[in-house]
Formats: structure tokens, C-alpha cells, sequence
């Protein structure tokens, strides 16, 4: 089991699980069922990775929200497959982590190869105002591109949101 699935079976039996520095702080109506007491110890540490916000400033359990609602937004407004669905949610986490953690690069240097401006290559800039930009030549673009993705990818994964 994981610390994911540990929160869910919390939240099942009732059980409001927060974060208080390095401790986990419960509430409950009645008491709770020691087998998820149980859980919630052996996965205290995931548990705190789980509720603590990243450098975003969302934790695990926001982008968890944020996929599931994608999810039923799709499922039932679109009348998507389940796994549709769940797969067009992933999609939209993956912006939406690239939107949230920006590379940007000073003016001048490729993020992707490290040069300057090339001949017939010129140093273009790829994101939003907003964020700041990460200056790529054309040809650098591409790898540069799918290697963010992975980073999303491997980054969402880590906190329980799969593809």
C-alpha cells in the first residue's frame, strides 16, 4: 500500500489528516480504526510528502484534486471512456506542471546547448512573459521540449499521478 492509497482509506474511515511541521495532526468524529492508524504510521513519511506543498506551491494531494477533476470533467461533460479520460486528465497535469515550473535562461544563452546566436539559427524565446522566457535556438527546441516533458512526467509520478 501506498502513502496515497494510506490517505484514502484516512479519508474513508472519516479521518481529517493535516500536516504540523514534521507531524501529521488527526481529527476524527469517533475513533478511528486502528488498521488505518496502522497505515497512516508506516507511511507517515510519504504521508508528509504527500500533504506538503512543492516549490509550485502545490502538494501531491492538489494535484491529485486537480487530476481527478480534469478526469470527470472529461468522463462525464465529454462522455469519455474512463480511460480516456484519465489519460486526457494526465495530458492536462503535464501542462500544467510545465506552466508551474517555468525554465527560463538569461538573454543570449540556449538552455538548450549552451551558444550563443547561430547562423541561420537564431536564439528564439519559448514560454510567457509572465514566467520569464528559456531562449532556445530552433534545432535545440525539440529535445529540449521532450526532455521537459519527461521531467513532468517523472515528477507527477513520483507523487502518485501515472498516465
Amino acid at each position: 500500500m501506498s502513502a496515497v492509497e494510506a490517505l484514502q482509506a484516512a479519508r474513508a474511515a472519516g479521518i481529517s489528516v493535516r500536516i504540523d511541521g514534521d507531524g501529521l495532526v488527526l481529527e476524527a468524529s469517533a475513533p478511528p480504526p486502528p488498521a488505518v492508524l496502522d497505515l497512516l504510521s508506516r507511511h507517515k513519511a510519504g504521508l508528509l510528502t504527500l500533504l506538503r506543498p512543492g516549490r509550485d506551491g502545490w502538494s501531491a494531494e492538489d494535484w491529485q484534486v486537480f487530476f481527478d477533476e480534469r478526469a470527470g470533467i472529461a468522463e462525464f461533460d465529454d462522455e469519455l471512456s474512463r480511460a480516456k479520460a484519465e489519460a486526457q486528465a494526465f495530458a492536462s497535469c503535464v501542462v500544467e506542471w510545465l506552466n508551474r515550473n517555468p525554465a527560463f535562461t538569461a538573454f543570449g544563452r540556449c538552455l538548450g546547448c549552451g551558444a550563443g546566436d547561430r547562423p541561420g539559427d537564431p536564439l528564439l524565446p519559448f514560454g510567457t512573459g509572465m514566467s520569464g522566457h528559456a531562449w532556445l535556438h530552433g534545432a535545440c527546441w525539440p529535445a529540449w521540449h521532450r526532455a521537459r516533458q519527461a521531467d513532468a512526467v517523472a515528477a507527477l509520478s513520483s507523487i502518485g499521478i501515472r498516465a
